[in-house]
């Protein structure tokens, strides 16, 4: 009976202690730009007040060689938003530089790996979402 005493004890203060880091979730992007920046950025044009996800990782994909590489410049622009580290000026000139939005180191990383894997290369040669047709429209 002492036994069963002791392991009850013991399972309750387990079960009230916290996670440590490490074994908490790593959280997802999808989920973390869902919550905090669909309501700015679509994920394919058009554009609703920032720019289309798809844009934006077309854009990363042209500054940046690998993926360690573009994640770690949005994680620092996520952090503190600065026109110096733009990556493309005419969207700071549409839609004004972005706020800083309250996130945890680790949901800026997921959400800014998040949005590198989406990534369309078809994007870069003018056959996005609109195949093309806004550039045979402006002829």
């Amino acid at each position: 009976m002492k036994h069963v005493l002791y392991l009850s004890i013991l399972l309750g203060i387990a079960c009230s202690v916290p996670p440590s880091d490490a074994m908490a979730k790593t959280p997802d992007g999808r989920e973390v730009f869902d919550r905090n920046c669909s309501v700015c950025h679509p994920i394919n044009p058009p554009p609703k007040s920032a720019p289309p996800v798809a844009s934006l990782s077309s854009r990363y994909h042209e500054k940046f060689a690998t993926k360690a590489q573009g994640v770690a410049h949005m994680e620092a622009f996520l952090k503190k938003p600065d026109k110096s580290k733009v990556i493309d000026s005419r969207a700071i000139a549409r839609f004004g530089l972005m706020p800083v939005i309250t996130m945890t180191d680790a949901e800026r990383t997921a959400v800014a790996s998040w949005f590198w894997d989406q990534y369309d290369p078809e994007m870069r040669r003018g056959r996005g979402m609109g195949g093309g047709q806004r550039r045979l429209m402006n002829q």
